[in-house]
């Protein structure tokens, strides 16, 4: 593993001041937002745009990348995202921020991809579980890390914009110089979402609430913040114990997930994650803020293994050479999903209040807890032995990660049995699934 990690260290320290910048700008903006008046229905717009950017960044960018090479695309979007970072203060209208979050979604995406595909192709059997550990560490480490920087310099100003774009500018550096050799590029595909709706409701429903959920959050929490009064420093605090907290129960929950029937953990999870919105809906109304925080960590905690839950789930009833264009399936579905959370919070804050925000959330997380107990209902658990090993996702991660799971077919030699949750659980065959070839599937990063 040392020597995969030292021989990808360019790769990774690019990688980790990218999620750095993009973790800061994430909250700056929401703030930001938040300062010159936006109203939270417009807000939501502005933060929803940058999910649809990273949707089309996901489908383009892979066709750009066959021809061009990774070296290049990385250092046109990187440019294009820094230069973003500095638009926002320069034109302070939410049409203009709509159309940079826009931009940078996509350049974003196309990052993400470059960078997966690359320890994609730098993983051995032997090290590609620990890549993906790394990865899912760098990523949502470097974003919980870039909170930090909110305390920096006044968001009121444009500091801070600037070290967003100079963090961006960095991570060209060790990507440019590097001496590794670019590697072949292949684009995903992806089930049709008819049969991945076939093969597993749970997954499919599972995984677009908790895009939905997550995009709500993550881009509307600092807004949230603002409006109930928190200091920049606690908006900082709680966004980054949001994202630890997913770091930190994310193996947790899977290693229960191994041993129990995986519709039972997902259902107690989604439920507990309410309940924690709900808790930090009451601390943040009574100003509690340590209570707050743990709140929002044990929601986080919760809530992020969602995601890894739903794919691996899904992935139990799948063949090893299904669960790549699975997986990037659901990662669409996912993608899709956060278009509309900030856009349905954002409505009902300006409707109704921030109190809704929270309360909002943890409603969507007991339908999605109902609705496993309906699938419990209709059919019967998979046997324990039959089930695949839980492996730990990065959120909003690029459409290339699903390669990097070492259930797939190129890593796996054992196929487990292919049925359908969708069926009645029994041990038959599922018919032919069809593929589309139609570029790579979205997986947003969180944020």
């Amino acid at each position: 593993m040392y020597a995969a990690v030292l021989n990808s260290w360019p790769l990774l320290l690019g990688l980790g001041l990218l999620m750095i910048g993009n973790g800061l700008q994430l909250s700056l903006v929401g703030i930001r937002a938040s300062l010159e008046g936006f109203p939270a229905a417009i807000t939501g717009f502005v933060m929803s745009a940058y999910y649809l950017g990273f949707l089309f960044g996901s489908i383009i960018t892979p066709k750009i990348l066959a021809n061009v090479g990774h070296v290049r695309v990385f250092a046109a979007l990187a440019s294009l995202a820094s230069s973003a970072a500095l638009i926002y203060v320069v034109f302070v209208d939410p049409i203009v921020w709509g159309m940079m979050r826009l931009v940078t979604g996509f350049a974003f995406a196309g990052l993400y991809i470059v960078c997966e595909s690359w320890l994609n192709d730098a993983a051995t059997n032997e090290t590609r579980g620990q890549l993906l550990s790394v990865y899912m560490i760098i990523m949502m480490g470097g974003m919980a890390f870039g909170q930090v920087f909110l305390n920096v310099a006044d968001p009121g100003g444009y500091s801070l914009f600037i070290f967003v774009s100079v963090l961006v500018s960095l991570a060209l550096i060790p990507m440019a110089l590097t001496a590794n050799p670019a590697p072949n590029f292949t684009a995903s595909t992806r089930l049709k979402l008819k049969e991945l709706y076939k093969i597993s409701p749970l997954g499919v429903v599972g995984m677009c609430a908790q895009g939905v959920i997550g995009g709500a959050f993550y881009g509307m929490a600092a807004v949230y913040g603002d409006n109930i009064g928190l200091s920049v420093a606690q908006i900082s605090s709680f966004i980054s114990v949001s994202i630890m907290g997913g770091v930190i129960l994310q193996w947790p929950v899977g290693r229960f997930s191994d041993r129990f029937d995986r519709r039972l953990i997902l259902m107690i999870t989604t439920m507990l994650s309410g309940g924690a919105a709900l808790l930090a809906l009451y601390a943040g109304e009574t100003g509690n803020f340590l209570l707050f925080l743990g709140a929002v960590g044990l929601f986080g905690g919760f809530s992020v293994p969602l995601y890894s839950l739903c794919i691996a789930y899904t992935n139990d009833y799948l063949e090893p050479d299904k669960m790549v264009a699975a997986s990037s399936g659901l990662m669409f579905v996912n993608g899709v999903g956060a278009i509309f959370g900030p856009l349905i919070v954002g409505q009902l804050m300006s409707l109704i209040g921030s109190e809704v925000f929270f309360a909002w959330i943890a409603v969507a997380h007991i339908a999605i807890g109902l609705f496993a107990i309906y699938r419990m209902q209709m059919n019967r658990a998979m046997p324990m032995e039959d089930q695949g090993p839980f492996v730990a996702m990065p959120v909003r991660a690029g459409a290339a990660v699903a390669t990097l799971n070492p259930e797939t077919e190129e890593w796996v030699n054992d196929e487990p049995p292919a049925y359908s949750e969708g069926e009645s659980g029994d041990e038959e065959d599922i018919e032919q699934t069809e593929i589309m070839d139609d570029g790579p599937a979205l997986g947003t990063n969180n944020p």
